[in-house]
C-alpha cells in the first residue's frame, strides 16, 4: 500500500525585484504583474510504499524542502494532487511547530495535541522524550532561550516518539553535535526496522546510501532521477564530481601563474571551542590541522590522495615518553583507521613542562565513500602496551570526502587483474 502519492505536483513562488513592487501589484489588484515566477517544483510524480526509506537529494536550491513541506500539509502544490495516508510527524526546517514563547514542555503537548494525541498519551511519552533529547534541566524554559543545538534536541525527540507511521526530515540533524547526530542516526535505523515509512532529504551521500531503498534526484525542481538509491546517488557524485571539474578548470584558466606555497606553520591551528576530551591534563593538544603535502589547509578532499595530519601538543608536567596519535572517523562514528608516533616506531624525547611539539602524519587515503570524516587527536605518556592519556580531543576536524563514485561500501580496495577459468561440467565431475 502507498502511504504517500504525488501526481504532477508543481508549486510556484512569485519573486519581487524590490519590495515596493509588491506593493504596486496589490494595489492593482492583480491586473499588472510586477514580479517573475520561480518554479520551485516543475511536474512531480512519485508513489512511497509503506515501510519504505524514501530518500531526497540535490543541490540547495532544488527543491528537496519545498517538496517535504508540500507532502508534511505546510505548503499546498500550485498545481496536481498530494494523498498522504498516515500520522506524520516531520523535522523540517529548525524549529517549526514550536512556539519560541512558549517552555519545551509546553511545546511537546502542544506538538502531542496537533497530531491527535490527548494529554494522557503525551505524558506517558514525556519522560522518554527528555531522556532522549538530554534537556530536562531546561525544559521549563522559553524556547526562545534554546540553543540552535537544543532546539533540534527536541524537535527530532517528539519527532521518532509520537507514534508516526510517516516521517520525514530534512537536514536539519547537521546543525547537531555528532554524538546527537549518531543516536538519531540510529534512531532513524530503529524506526526503519519497526516499519515506518521514512522520507529523508540530506548531502550526506553515505547516510543516503546505508538509509535509502529507493532515491529521488532533484535538479532545479525537476526529476533528474529516480530509483535504486546506489545507482540514483553513483549518478548524482559524479555530475558533482564534473561540476567542480569544470569549475577548477576556469579558475586555472583565469588566475593566471600559481603563487608558490607558504612555508607550513611549526604548529597545526588552533582548536574550536566546546570539543568533547579527556585525560589527565599532565598535556594538552594544542593544535590539529589537515593540509596537503604543500602545507595548505584542507577542508575537502578527493581520494585517493596523499594528505598530512599535523598534531601540535603542549606539556604542562613533566611527560617522560610522551606519544601523539590521530584517529580517523566516519560520519557515523565507526572509526575507519588510527596511528600514532610509537606504533610508526618513533620514540620521542621527554616533554618538560611548557614544551611544545608537533607530528606530522603522512597518510595515503584509498578512494573513500564520499561522506564527512572527522580527525580526533590525542597526546599520552607511556608505551603502546601500558600509557596514560594526558589529553584526548574527539572530532576536532570535519573534511568532506568528495570523490569515490566508483566505491561499494565505505572504501575501495584495490583489485589486480581477475583471472577466470572455464571448466566443463564433466571435469568437474570426475575431480
Amino acid at each position: 500500500m502507498n502511504l504517500i502519492e504525488l501526481r504532477g505536483v508543481s508549486k510556484t513562488y512569485p519573486i519581487f525585484e524590490r519590495p515596493s513592487d509588491r506593493l504596486k501589484e496589490l494595489l492593482t489588484f492583480g491586473r499588472r504583474r510586477y514580479h517573475r515566477d520561480h518554479q520551485a517544483l516543475q511536474d512531480i510524480s512519485l508513489e512511497i510504499r509503506r515501510g519504505e526509506t524514501f530518500c531526497l537529494i540535490g543541490e540547495n536550491g532544488s527543491g528537496k524542502s519545498t517538496l517535504l513541506e508540500i507532502m508534511a500539509g505546510i505548503l499546498p502544490p500550485a498545481a496536481g494532487a498530494v494523498h498522504v495516508r498516515g500520522r506524520v510527524t516531520a523535522l523540517l526546517e529548525l524549529g517549526s511547530g514550536f512556539n519560541p514563547e512558549f517552555t519545551g514542555r509546553q511545546n511537546v503537548f502542544l506538538n502531542g495535541a496537533i497530531l491527535g494525541l490527548s494529554k494522557a498519551e503525551i505524558a506517558g511519552r514525556l519522560e522518554t522524550i527528555l531522556d532522549f533529547a538530554e534537556i530536562r534541566s531546561y525544559i521549563d524554559q522559553p524556547i526562545k532561550t534554546y540553543s540552535t543545538g537544543m532546539v533540534m534536541r527536541l524537535a527530532f525527540a517528539v519527532a521518532v516518539h509520537l507514534d508516526p507511521d510517516i516521517f520525514l526530515v530534512d537536514e536539519a540533524l547537521a546543525v547537531g553535535d555528532i554524538y546527537f547526530r549518531q543516536r538519531s542516526m540510529r534512531k532513524i535505523h530503529e524506526l526503519r526496522a519497526r516499519g515506518v515509512t521514512i522520507v529523508f532529504a540530506s548531502h550526506e551521500i553515505s547516510d543516503v546510501n546505508a538509509l535509502g531503498e529507493r532515491t529521488l534526484w532533484l535538479r532545479k525542481g525537476r526529476v533528474e532521477q529516480i530509483g535504486e538509491t546506489g545507482e540514483v546517488t553513483a549518478r548524482y557524485l559524479a555530475a558533482l564530481i564534473e561540476k567542480d571539474a569544470a569549475y577548477v578548470r576556469r579558475q586555472e584558466r583565469g588566475s593566471g601563474p600559481a603563487r608558490p606555497p607558504s612555508a607550513p606553520p611549526q604548529l597545526a591551528r588552533g582548536l574550536p571551542a566546546g570539543l568533547r576530551r579527556y585525560g589527565n591534563g599532565c598535556a594538552e593538544i594544542i593544535g590539529l590541522s589537515v593540509v596537503d603535502e604543500q602545507g595548505r589547509e584542507l577542508e575537502s578532499i578527493r581520494t585517493p590522495s596523499r594528505i598530512v595530519v599535523r598534531v601540535s601538543a603542549r606539556a604542562r608536567d613533566l611527560v617522560r615518553l610522551p606519544i601523539l596519535g590521530i584517529e580517523l572517523r566516519n560520519a557515523g562514528g565507526i572509526e575507519v583507521s588510527g596511528t600514532n608516533t610509537a606504533r610508526e616506531g618513533f620514540e620521542l624525547a621527554p616533554l618538560r613542562p611548557g614544551d611544545a611539539c608537533t607530528a606530522d602524519f603522512h597518510l595515503s587515503l584509498p578512494e573513500l565513500a564520499p561522506s564527512k570524516f572527522t580527525f580526533s587527536a590525542g597526546v599520552a605518556d607511556g608505551t603502546l602496551l601500558d600509557y596514560e592519556m594526558c589529553d584526548k580531543v574527539e572530532d576536532a576536524v570535519a573534511v568532506e570526502v568528495t570523490a569515490g563514485g566508483r566505491v561499494y561500501g565505505y572504501l575501495s580496495i584495490p583489485c589486480g587483474p581477475v583471472r577466470f577459468r572455464r571448466a566443463r561440467a564433466a571435469d568437474l565431475l570426475r575431480s
